[in-house]
């Protein structure tokens, strides 16, 4: 199993933007320290939900402050963004980060953020499946032209080329190891570009992702029972496509859910820490979204949404919270996880629940 963070960059009330992004930041920096796998990185637009506006740029950060952990995106968003915008950053963090970069896109919703960046509602409701193939075609080729609808453009070269083979990274110090001139002599030899997973919450997505060969990101809102019909469905469409078991095999291994950890002494602590928080959070980020078109919209009762997470999910003492993490992937498959640490609001409470999580719940798992 392999386990990581999910972070939002949550803007709890009260709080200020550099506050928030500097909490995200700070539990980034400390999951390295203790021993995570991986850092996953939301972005959002004019909603206190989350304030890190661009997913790329903060993990562009984080490679460079850290030197082993994996940082992707989940997600970058899209019908909002170019998809050799989007491809030529993914790339260029896959090259220059020693190949520790992953990139995650999904669909978004309906939201205001498509009129001011130019998509509109088209982009949202039909433009997804062409900018998902536009993006994986530049990630993989050397040249692309743009053959659809949305996108028209003369054949150009893909610079830079992902599927190049990363360096390794130069030491703090400025020397690097041994295995540099080896890797030298190869630099322009072939690689599978930036490992890319897509967001799935309808089952649409699903067959898309299964048809392109690309893992899931599932999401923290859904149980086991409706993760495992994901993978199911997912392993069906891939079938269908013509895919042969041994590279279904090796694309569930990457499948990845997301979900919420709060490790304390006892589950009702665990609990109280996030209905004490949560709960004005999702309200005070949620209800802020507007939509695109005006059309309606129903939020989730926000105090009913945290104790549902509390029950799913990784909260509660350390045994516990290991054989949830255990229960979901013996259920659905799924042995990847990016975890919500955050939902305390609060700096030191979130580094704490970090240290505890590599510490204490990780030994449980190997």
């Amino acid at each position: 199993m392999r386990t990581g963070l999910f972070l939002l960059a949550a803007q709890f009330p009260g709080q200020g933007h550099a506050e928030a992004l500097d909490r995200a930041v700070s539990a980034a920096v400390a999951a390295e320290e203790s021993g995570l796998d991986s850092v996953w990185l939301a972005e959002h637009h004019f909603v206190p939900y989350g304030v890190c506006p661009s997913a790329t740029t903060l993990a562009a950060l984080l490679l460079g402050r850290t030197r082993r952990i994996r940082v992707g995106t989940a997600v970058s968003v899209l019908p909002t963004q170019h998809p050799v915008a989007l491809g030529e950053q993914a790339a260029l963090l896959h090259l220059t980060s020693g190949g520790r970069f992953t990139l995650g896109v999904g669909r978004g919703g309906p939201w205001i953020d498509l009129d001011v960046f130019g998509g509109g509602a088209e982009a949202f409701e039909n433009g997804f499946p062409e900018s998902l193939d536009l993006l994986l075609r530049w990630l993989r080729s050397s040249r692309v032209a743009g053959e659809g609808p949305r996108y028209t453009f003369p054949e150009v070269a893909v610079v830079p080329r992902a599927t190049e083979q990363p360096l390794p990274l130069v030491s703090p110090g400025g020397r690097r190891g041994p295995e540099y001139a080896d890797q030298l002599a190869t630099a322009g030899a072939a690689s599978d570009g930036p490992p890319v997973m897509i967001a799935c919450t309808s089952l649409s997505t699903v067959q898309l992702a299964a048809q392109q060969g690309v893992p899931m990101l599932l999401g923290m809102h859904s149980g086991d029972e409706d993760k495992a019909a994901m993978v199911a469905a997912y392993r069906s469409a891939a079938r269908e496509a013509g895919r042969t078991p041994d590279e279904i095999s090796r694309i569930e291994a990457e499948h990845m859910a997301a979900g919420v950890a709060q490790v304390e002494d006892s589950g009702a602590e665990a609990r109280r820490v996030l209905l004490k928080s949560m709960p004005d959070w999702f309200h005070h980020g949620l209800s802020a979204h507007r939509t695109v078109d005006g059309r309606e919209r129903r939020m989730r009762d926000p105090r009913e949404y945290t104790e549902l997470l509390c029950d799913l999910h990784a909260v509660g003492t350390p045994q516990l919270c290991a054989d949830r993490l255990a229960q979901t992937a013996e259920r659905t498959g799924v042995r990847r996880f990016a975890l919500l640490v955050e939902g305390s609001g609060d700096r030191e409470s979130t580094l704490r629940n970090v240290d505890r999580l590599g510490a204490e719940v990780l030994p449980l798992l190997a």
